[in-house]
């Protein structure tokens, strides 16, 4: 880690960056306040990655309806029809398909602090 062996740090378990305004007031090893960073009221931006849920059919991961389920019917939860006519003679890029559902990064903007536990280290948000 050659970041940290310049400014004579111990590498941790965790690194995390927090992007700022300016740098202004921060010096490097310099140990973080949570009551410092942020206030109650102030609006933050949280990213994350969703929980993975492995290999999806359309009706899970698009919310498609299924196919009837009596009267000869033996497409029940398929997809149907993927494509146009003979003129495009492909599937356009983007279509609604089965596949991999989650374990995607994904960020909510804008979530309120409504408290700040300095003893559990924690930010409460809403």
């Amino acid at each position: 880690m050659g970041h940290l062996e310049k400014s004579g740090v111990i590498p941790l378990r965790h690194l995390q960056e927090f992007r700022l305004p300016s740098v202004d007031g921060f010096e490097p090893n310099q140990k973080l306040v949570l009551e410092e960073l942020f206030k109650e009221g102030d609006l933050v931006d949280v990213s994350g990655t969703t929980i993975g849920k492995g290999f999806q059919g359309g009706i899970k991961r698009h919310n498609f309806k299924r196919g009837p389920m009596t009267h000869g019917s033996k497409s029940h939860r398929a997809l149907g029809s993927i494509r146009a006519a003979t003129t495009p003679g492909r599937v356009y890029k983007g279509k609604k398909m089965p596949g991999q559902m989650g374990g995607t990064k994904t960020k909510i903007r804008k979530l309120k602090i409504v408290k700040i536990d300095t003893d559990l280290f924690v930010v409460i948000k809403k």
